[in-house]
């Protein structure tokens, strides 16, 4: 509060709000496939007040109060009340007939008010949105009550300064989500980049010049199945009993992530007992597959083996190829990464609650071999291409990292009163503070609804 200019003054929910309210349990039998909107905490986000409506679900109000009373009008202020608590939004203009359910608390504001302002303080990491974490984690509590929200402190700027700083904040933070927008689209790029060069270097497109010059031409060869260029071992079923925590480490697919092994929660078998599973002891450059859940949204569980990641022992329904003298290595890994190989997994997966794969149905993905020589090529020149994306994604990493630091920043910079200068010809906030005091006490404070039907989460604390 200190950090708020001299010519603000403090205030709570109880001095700005009109009506302090949650929605209803039991709705769920209203739902309809066209209708109202009903506002749930998925339309709620993050480091904006801009509601997320691309997933809508929509209702047939019930009649009477208890419809009414949840009816949402422009601008007014959601907060979520549970699970992720003090997302907020603001109903904009042009929603038409709205509702929220029993994890949203609306709070309107009273005539004098920027409804905006107050929005972007509780949305603030740095300011409301941390004074009303702090109430919720406090005691036994789960959630937020409505006594929370009336209770919260708030900043009251002249109105003229609140009207500012909303419109500065409109602006500039529109301009940080065109941004994000437009950064979020190329990691996509990139994915795509990856699997086109993939394309080409499996196809003979990449080195098409390389073959001009003397190669053959491997690209008029007939695919041949992948048990023709490799073997292909699965590990050894190890008893949960028997890990322990040091030791070996046992490579399961839980240790798999795209790209590269991944040691967290790793478990270890005792090394004076591997005598007898030598078989199964993984090398530098071997190509590892999860055969469970082989296929995730980041990618393919799918790895080639450093000589960080050894020693390390082959588990149970984890792969391992190793390639026929003919076939690179490397060559293989960059084939296994195709898009084709990812296409003929997913029609070979079976299992709904975990999708899994055999050794058989990976073999049976057929692919042509070029000969070692332009293998050697094709693996060069997709690690070169491979280190320019790797360059550019780290770049766009960097350039998220500083977006997404833009909106705090400018949040916390509108609340210390720095982002639009004051006017000293501007109503005092004082005076507008005593006429928002004695519309309070006219109205009776913000109203709290009488009991409403239904058994409420008990996160919601409102006295009728």
């Amino acid at each position: 509060m200190s950090d708020w200019p001299e010519s603000w003054v403090p205030a709570t929910g109880n001095t700005v709000f009109e009506l302090v309210t949650s929605g209803s349990r039991g709705w769920a039998k209203h739902y309809a496939e066209s209708g109202a909107a009903f506002i749930r905490v998925g339309n709620l986000d993050h480091d904006t007040i801009r509601l997320d409506l691309r997933d809508i679900q929509r209702v047939v109000p019930p009649a009477g109060a208890e419809g009414e009373r949840t009816r949402l009008k422009a601008n007014d202020l959601l907060v979520s009340i549970t699970a992720e608590v003090g997302m907020v939004g603001l109903v904009p203009e042009g929603l038409g007939e709205a509702y929220i359910n029993q994890h949203i608390a609306l709070a309107r504001s009273l005539p004098g008010v920027d409804q905006r302002f107050i929005a972007w303080y509780l949305a603030s990491e740095a300011d409301g949105k941390r004074r009303l974490r702090e109430v919720s984690r406090g005691g036994t509590k789960s959630g937020l009550g409505l006594d929370d929200i009336r209770n919260v402190s708030v900043p009251l700027a002249p109105l003229a300064e609140q009207q500012r700083i909303a419109d500065k904040l409109d602006t500039v933070l529109a301009r940080v989500d065109f941004c994000r927008d437009r950064l979020a689209r190329v990691a996509p790029l990139l994915k795509r980049f990856r699997q086109s060069v993939l394309a080409a270097a499996t196809s003979g497109r990449l080195t098409l010049d390389f073959r001009i010059h003397g190669g053959d031409d491997w690209t008029q060869a007939s695919p041949r199945e992948l048990k023709t260029h490799c073997e292909l071992d699965v590990g050894y079923a190890f008893r949960s009993a028997e890990f322990e925590d040091e030791g070996v480490r046992l490579l399961r697919g839980d240790n798999i992530e795209p790209g590269r092994c991944r040691w967290i929660d790793a478990k270890c078998f005792p090394a004076e007992k591997l005598a007898e599973l030598a078989h199964f002891m993984l090398r530098e450059g071997d190509v590892v597959l999860a055969m469970d859940r082989p296929i995730i949204s980041t990618g393919l569980k799918l790895a080639r083996v450093r000589a960080s990641d050894l020693p390390a022992v082959l588990v149970q329904r984890v792969c391992r190829f190793r390639p026929i003298p003919q076939l690179h290595s490397a060559f293989l890994y960059l084939v296994l990464q195709s898009s084709a190989f990812i296409e003929h997994l997913s029609s070979k997966q079976n299992g709904s609650s975990i999708p899994h794969i055999s050794g058989g149905q990976i073999l049976s993905f057929a692919f042509v071999v070029p000969p070692l020589e332009e293998q050697t090529e094709i693996v060069r020149r997709v690690e070169t291409l491979f280190a320019f994306a790797d360059r550019l994604q780290a770049r766009l990493t960097q350039a998220q990292t500083a977006v997404d630091r833009l909106t705090p920043s400018l949040l916390s910079k509108a609340f210390r009163g720095e982002l639009v200068p004051q006017d000293p010809a501007d109503e005092p906030a004082a005076e507008l503070l005593a006429r928002l005091a004695r519309a309070a006490a006219d109205n009776g404070g913000p109203t709290r609804p009488g009991p409403r039907r239904g058994r409420r989460p008990a996160a919601v604390q409102d006295t009728p």
